[in-house]
């Protein structure tokens, strides 16, 4: 009893552990999925994240452009002498002239003038906008590649059918042969089909493994493509009407926004450069030591004690009067720009509502033609059918049924096909309406 016992507590005791311990297979990718996962790792999401961060620094040095500045003043002044206490420049005071003091500056008017910090937000908002702009545009390729797995995955499918069909119409020549029913010819050319039907699903696990590649280089962080990708089936019929389309496209798109964000952006460059023809005026404080010493306290021969340490201040108001049209020259610039940005955003208007008709268009046209290459699938299931019969009966040949096996594999793969152009043509059009 214990000899049957002790191996099947054993195993008991393995064999969940066995289980636990089996490797879990690749990853199965949904189309939300490959897009969450390449916005985290494309090279082109990244670099327009690394824009914000930037213009976020030009925001915090715009807004510390209107605080008061410390910097600790250091100089030495040698000056040549001439026997006199002051040297050869009389305005200096001394030989040797030492300025240790901190210098406390404001440019006071630049509190009111808040064009550099608005163009600043503006430029912000326009890098964030390119952020999704990016998204946008590396969505389509992730569309792309993603149903190009889920096509080769349907082709690998069909060749797997049409192999199968070979082999049986090939077993059915190969019975007739022997029993007199059927020519050797019939053999060759089954067996022919047969060879043809290998090589293509050696094909389309070739391609299979080909869209992997090029999908996995946009999803993973380091290369793979050891994954699988869900088939969505077939499209659901769901398409917006026009209206809908283009209203979700233009509240949702980040060309948009972006184009608009830039023509703010150039306002205040013009706002800016329009500061060229106001004053500024300035406030300086130093404290500190200006004299022949580094000395709080010092005496020179004949004189009374003298005390270095204290405190100054100026007040400079700078008044444009002539800058041979500098100022004139970039108003002008600036405005221009902002021109080009309203042309910008018109063109994005219409690029946009362009776009959208085109997805609708492409959605459509896959949608009508769906019913027609079922139809066809369905023909060319039943004609092979019939061939098959006939064939069998005598009545047909070897060359037929073949033609009709072709035929079926093509009908199933326009179908495929078709239903996948169905698919991307949705996905697209939800990527434009913000919907994916």
């Amino acid at each position: 009893m214990r000899a049957i016992l002790l191996p099947l507590l054993t195993f008991l005791t393995i064999a969940p552990l066995a289980r636990a311990q089996t490797p879990a297979g690749p990853p199965s990718i949904s189309l939300p999925d490959a897009l969450a996962r390449a916005r985290q790792y494309a090279g082109q999401i990244q670099s327009a994240n690394l824009a914000v961060l930037l213009a976020k620094e030009d925001i915090t040095q715009a807004r510390a452009g209107r605080l008061p500045t410390v910097n600790a003043f250091n100089q030495y002044i040698h000056t040549e002498g001439n026997g006199t206490p002051s040297g050869v420049f009389v305005a200096n005071d001394g030989v040797h002239v030492y300025n240790e003091q901190a210098v406390v500056h404001e440019e006071v008017l630049a509190i009111f003038r808040k064009g550099d910090i608005n163009r600043s937000l503006a430029a912000e908002a326009v890098a964030r906008a390119r952020v999704e702009v990016a998204s946008r545009g590396l969505n389509a390729t992730i569309i792309q590649n993603y149903f190009a797995i889920v096509s080769a995955q349907r082709r690998l499918g069909n060749a797997q059918t049409s192999l199968q069909e070979a082999d049986r119409f090939l077993d059915i020549t190969d019975k007739q042969e022997k029993g007199g029913e059927a020519a050797h010819a019939d053999v060759v050319k089954a067996r022919i089909q047969q060879q043809q039907r290998q090589r293509d699903l050696q094909d389309a696990q070739a391609n299979i493994e080909k869209a992997k590649i090029a999908l996995g280089v946009l999803i993973f962080p380091n290369f793979s493509a050891d994954f699988n990708v869900v088939d969505a089936g077939t499209p659901a019929d769901l398409l917006p009407p026009d209206e809908e389309a283009r209203a979700k496209a233009a509240a949702s798109s980040p060309d948009l926004r972006a184009a608009r964000f830039g023509v703010e952006s150039a306002g205040y460059d013009v706002n800016v450069a329009r500061y060229g023809y106001l004053p500024s005026l300035s406030v300086d404080f130093f404290y500190g030591i200006n004299a022949n010493q580094v000395a709080i306290d010092t005496t020179r021969p004949g004189d009374l004690p003298r005390h270095n340490l204290g405190y100054s201040g100026q007040v400079t108001l700078n008044i444009p009067v002539w800058n041979w049209g500098a100022t004139k020259s970039r108003i002008a610039q600036a405005e221009l720009r902002r021109t080009q940005a309203r042309l910008d955003l018109s063109l994005a208007e219409k690029t946009l509502q362009g776009n959208v008709a085109a997805a609708l268009a492409e959605a459509r046209a896959a949608r009508a033609q769906l019913d027609s290459l079922r139809g066809s699938l369905d023909l060319a299931m039943e004609s092979l059918r019939l061939t098959l019969l006939r064939y069998t009966a005598g009545e047909a040949i070897a060359f037929e049924v073949v033609d009709a096996q072709a035929t079926v594999t093509g009908a199933r793969n326009a179908y495929d096909d078709g239903q996948v152009r169905y698919l991307i043509a949705q996905a697209t059009l939800q990527s434009l309406t913000g919907s994916l």
